[in-house]
């Protein structure tokens, strides 16, 4: 593993090799909730997404954040050379981890009752939160393997574990689901309780989650030991003869990681803490458990599966700018800063901007062809036309929020997430009671939520290393482009699927979505030749823009 230099191209090839594992993990993640869709029906999704929305804000706090603070300590010490001190961070990392994730494990273990039945209201999703406590010990070692590796601005290893992880967590969930539940519906028989059955299915689902990360874990350390020698070749090139102390780097790792975790869970925890303001009010409203236990499982496990997929590039995108940055502000270099900033946020918003349009406009056709066995087809289709947007203000969001982290501004992320939370909370309770909006006002609520951190977050960033975005090619151009492309792949399915049917006309309709996205890009001169070479592969694609008359 060798340093490398860091430079506009690199962190885009690193950020575009890490999304697009995060993206055919998504991709598998998403084409195996078809099936685990139709094991659990939507109360068992609502007991597996209860549970999973749970753990992944434990996750938060134990170690979801280790990753992004080990690679940016890391990277410091990389960039002045100290290749010995890296390693030493990598060491007390994982001695963190160990103890940190082990005790929130425990933690979950114990009181996963007193969460699910008081907090959540939701009691039977014990089963699967119990399920998934050790994989936050586990999650917590492998974010530390992770970090190091992108310390050293490679996103390899990372990348090819989840995919590993996604691929092994498809399999062990749908059997294991399938196992569980014939084992709940035997004890619902005997105990008269409907709910056993998709409760234990979710538990029997969640094991996945365990055995995954088990497995991808083993990887990444195969991956260390198979670049142990280079690690070594460098720190014997190592010219620092005074090593740091252990007690001052921990108290950076702590320093690093706690403004970043407490503004990731504040950034996070509206999914939980959504969960339970619905569940206490609609119970309040008349509605039983498994009423508005079926209405959060459509919403949680196919609107927000689908929004993950595209968001995949934007929680990709900011880990791997977060080590170029620290090196650009190292070298106070603030021009580079500006111009690593410029390109993430085009990036993103090229490639987001058209996934939500073309979502909306193939909400229908898109949910029919992969929840076609579920009965909330008409809400799924609504929620994904209104929450459309959230793909694009949740992309910039979390973008912006690593950009902060890698200018060094950690603290900021949680002042303006902890405001944002405070009028996404008061204004999701005025649309559930008194406008009565049911699950739109959880959608509402949180496209609210996410356009006042990109508003705070650009006010920042702007102050603090006078940054001003260029609109008309990162804005408007795309979205002038993508609503040329929904009308076009809307009029294109309507005529398929006169003969094709209805699968056919959905896939067919998306690859003329990206050709006519494409074309239209290029037409209103929203990206030159210049900006295409820089992306990764970017010779082949203007061979072809040239072969098609679109370039000279």
């Amino acid at each position: 593993m060798k340093e490398k230099k860091t430079t506009g191209k690199n962190f885009l090839v690193q950020g575009t090799i890490l999304a697009a594992a995060s993206i055919i993990a998504k991709i598998i993640g998403l084409i195996y909730r078809i099936p685990l869709n139709n094991i659990l029906g939507s109360e068992g999704i609502s007991y597996y997404g209860t549970s999973n929305e749970i753990y992944a804000i434990l996750l938060m706090i134990s170690c979801f954040n280790l990753p992004l603070a080990v690679s940016k300590l890391v990277s410091e010490r990389v960039h002045r050379g100290e290749y010995r001190n890296a390693h030493r961070v990598f060491l007390c990392a994982v001695r963190f981890a160990l103890v940190v994730g082990g005790g929130l494990a425990l933690f979950t273990y114990i009181f996963a009752g007193v969460i699910t039945k008081y907090l959540m209201s939701f009691e039977l999703a014990v089963y699967s939160l119990r399920v998934l406590a050790p994989a936050i010990f586990i999650s917590a070692i492998i974010g530390t393997f992770r970090g190091y590796f992108q310390g050293y601005s490679t996103m390899v290893p990372t990348a090819v574990s989840q995919v590993i992880e996604q691929i092994v967590n498809a399999v062990v969930t749908l059997v294991c689901a399938d196992i569980m539940f014939s084992y709940g519906a035997s004890l619902a028989e005997k105990e008269g309780n409907a709910s056993l059955g998709p409760a234990w299915g979710a538990a029997g689902g969640t094991f996945g989650t365990v055995a995954s990360i088990t497995v991808a874990l083993l990887f990444m350390m195969f991956v260390y030991t198979a670049q142990k020698k280079t690690l070594q070749r460098n720190m014997r090139r190592d010219r620092n003869t005074r090593p740091e102390s252990e007690r001052l780097i921990y108290h950076q790792l702590v320093m690093t990681i706690l403004p970043v975790i407490l503004s990731t869970v504040i950034y996070n925890i509206s999914n939980v803490a959504d969960q339970g303001i619905f569940n206490k009010v609609l119970q309040g409203q008349g509605y039983t458990a498994a009423q508005y236990g079926s209405i959060w499982g459509i919403y949680s496990g196919q609107f927000r599966v689908l929004m993950n997929v595209p968001l995949a590039l934007a929680s990709c995108m900011a880990p791997s700018i977060v080590p170029s940055l620290t090196a650009a502000m190292a070298n106070r270099n603030r021009s580079e800063a500006r111009a690593k900033i410029r390109i993430s946020i085009r990036f993103t918003m090229l490639l987001t901007i058209p996934c939500a349009a073309g979502m909306a406009a193939l909400a229908r056709p898109i949910i029919t062809m992969l929840f076609s066995n579920e009965t909330g087809v008409p809400l799924s289709v609504g929620i994904l036309q209104t929450g459309s947007l959230m793909i694009i203000l949740y992309a910039l969001s979390t973008l912006t929020t690593g950009i902060l982290q890698g200018l060094g501004q950690l603290k900021q992320p949680l002042i303006n997430c902890s405001i944002s939370l405070v009028i996404h909370f008061i204004l999701l309770y005025f649309l559930l009671t008194v406008a009565n909006l049911n699950i739109y006002a959880v959608v509402y609520a949180n496209i609210i939520f996410a356009l006042i951190v990109c508003i705070l977050n650009a006010v920042v960033i702007r102050r603090f290393i006078h940054y001003k975005q260029e609109w008309y090619k990162t804005f408007a151009v795309p979205a002038i482009a993508s609503v040329i492309m929904a009308a076009a792949v809307y009029i294109v399915y309507s005529a398929l699927n006169l003969f094709a049917g209805n699968t056919v006309s959905t896939i067919l309709s998306i690859i003329v979505g990206v050709i006519v996205y494409g074309i239209g890009l290029v037409s209103f001169r929203g990206i030159t030749i210049e900006e295409i070479a820089t992306f990764p592969k970017g010779h082949m694609i203007i061979k072809l823009l040239r072969r098609l008359g679109l370039a000279r």
